[in-house]
């Protein structure tokens, strides 16, 4: 327990440099101005069965809205009843995908209380790619005021469940009435949830990847590294042609090496012996700017490196080194990592005709299952008290 106490400090530091960076930020919305206005009595909705949830298609009562405009800046932050938003057809986010989201969850612990976990990352990552997509930045220590505000008063929609959760997502799309490709001079930040089940209901099950050079997610100085739709829409397509070869996920692959980056919308991970006869554990790297910097990616890292017990290391893989470990017998587990369903366990990958059969459960996975246990418990017991 002392060495997950240590832990939970260690995946918190980084919240200090960020709050550094966005204090500088020339304008943003103050948490002491948000206005609120409560949904009445008669109109709150009645909760979902936590054991019946499906993630995405729940939503809760109230929603957090803050308008910027080009010659005011941010407007003051307001809650209201959730709502449908009234935008103009040539709005830009239609034409240009001009826009980003996050993705975080509030936990209900073991002591009833609630708690977020490591959001700072969430704003950092946001600011970067709103930064990218020339979209105003922000405070995010002021947003996350606002949303700890959201869900406090949403507090009855954290389910009451160690395996349910309520999941949030920050949105931020330009508004600007105008057909054209510029700046947009206004735009709509906002903040909804809703509650969701485990990723998988019935446990933990393996997936099958197609991994085809054919399909492209992100390439070098483009926007792979960033969280923004335009990222998701093309995938819906290959995914479907996955399906067809009775594969769940797509594992992306880049030039003619077939250097692998993620998996489906989740960071990639290899826990293998290298050919140095070390333990490792092996992920892309963000230097390429090919993979999201993920939260919970960073907090496997994080917890790999406070274990110390095998070499932990962030670089480019191949395909190729895939295929040799297997054939070697080196090859221990490959899964996948994320804020939906934290890891993700693989079973097969079918690269070029061939399904490559994964021992990632012939075990019972461990490393897989370690990470998923710790994570989960430092979740819903240590992170950031609402």
């Amino acid at each position: 327990m002392h060495a997950l106490r240590r832990c939970v400090r260690s995946l918190f530091q980084s919240s200090q440099s960020f709050r550094r960076a966005s204090s500088a930020a020339a304008s943003t919305f103050k948490a002491s101005e948000l206005e609120v206005q409560l949904c009445k009595e008669s109109d709150l909705r009645p909760k979902p069965d936590p054991n019946k949830l499906i993630f995405g298609q729940n939503w809760s009562d109230h929603m957090l809205e803050v308008e910027w405009t080009q010659e005011a800046g941010w407007g003051r932050p307001r809650i209201s009843p959730i709502h449908n938003l009234q935008l103009h057809p040539s709005a830009q986010v239609f034409h240009y995908a001009t826009e980003l989201f996050e993705g975080t969850k509030a936990y209900r612990g073991v002591d009833n209380q609630i708690r977020l976990f490591r959001p700072e990352l969430n704003m950092k990552r946001m600011n970067t790619t709103a930064e990218r997509v020339t979209l105003p930045t922000f405070d995010g220590d002021e947003l996350i005021r606002c949303i700890r505000k959201l869900v406090e008063i949403e507090k009855e929609w954290v389910p009451y469940s160690q395996t349910s959760t309520l999941y949030i997502r920050p949105t931020l799309i330009a508004t600007e009435a105008c057909i054209g490709v510029h700046k947009s001079k206004a735009a709509l930040l906002f903040v909804i949830t809703g509650p969701v089940g485990p990723y998988y209901p019935t446990g933990f099950k393996p997936v099958s990847l197609l991994a085809s050079p054919k399909f492209v997610r992100a390439w070098e100085g483009g926007c792979g590294g960033y969280k923004m739709g335009s990222n998701y829409g093309p995938t819906i397509g290959p995914q479907i042609e996955a399906a067809k070869h009775n594969c769940q996920q797509v594992l992306w692959l880049y030039g003619p090496d077939h250097e692998v980056t993620e998996v489906g919308t989740m960071n990639l991970f290899a826990f293998w012996t290298n050919e140095k006869g070390e333990k490792e554990l092996v992920t892309p790297s963000l230097d390429k700017g090919l993979i999201l910097p993920g939260i919970t990616r960073q907090s496997l890292l994080d917890l790999a490196r406070e274990w110390g017990e095998f070499k932990v290391t962030e670089r480019s893989l191949y395909m190729k080194e895939i295929v040799t470990a297997l054939k070697e017998k080196r090859l221990k587990e490959l899964f996948g990592a994320g804020t939906a369903c934290i890891v993700c366990p693989i079973e097969s990958i079918l690269y070029e005709e061939t399904r490559l059969q994964i021992p990632t459960m012939s075990e019972g996975a461990p490393i897989t299952m370690r990470f998923h246990k710790e994570l989960t418990d430092i979740q819903v017991s240590f992170a950031l008290l609402l």
